[in-house]
């Protein structure tokens, strides 16, 4: 069976939708990944704390209604809280390392940061 999966272009979202999509490739599923463009793509002279909820993802839900991709690989800290009627999340990829490091100009620590 051939499956469109879309993705954002960013590096992080293609490097995402490429594990996704050789994780469907081992279930025996032939995919083609489908990269589309958000506003949260387009509108890079604006900070993203300035862009409205929903702008990397609002676009790819959009071709998921039309039937223009069968599926999407997003990161879930751009996912809304409530996902629109008529979608939901069937699947999350396994956790890779989660040993990030924050780096402060000041050598302040987390519990220290306002």
């Amino acid at each position: 069976m051939k499956l469109r999966l879309g993705t954002r272009g960013s590096r992080l979202a293609l490097a995402q939708a490429d594990i996704a999509k050789k994780a469907l490739e081992g279930l025996g599923f032939n995919v083609d990944l489908v990269i589309v463009r958000t506003k949260g793509d387009i509108c890079k002279d604006r900070p993203v704390e300035e862009l409205e909820r929903g702008t990397f993802v609002k676009e790819i839900e959009r071709k998921l209604f039309e039937g223009n991709i069968d599926l999407a690989v997003h990161s879930a800290k751009d996912m809304p809280s409530k996902l629109p009627e008529g979608l939901e999340v069937v699947a999350y990829l396994k956790r890779e390392d989660p040993s990030d490091c924050l780096v402060t100009p000041d050598g302040r620590k987390l519990d220290e940061l306002e």
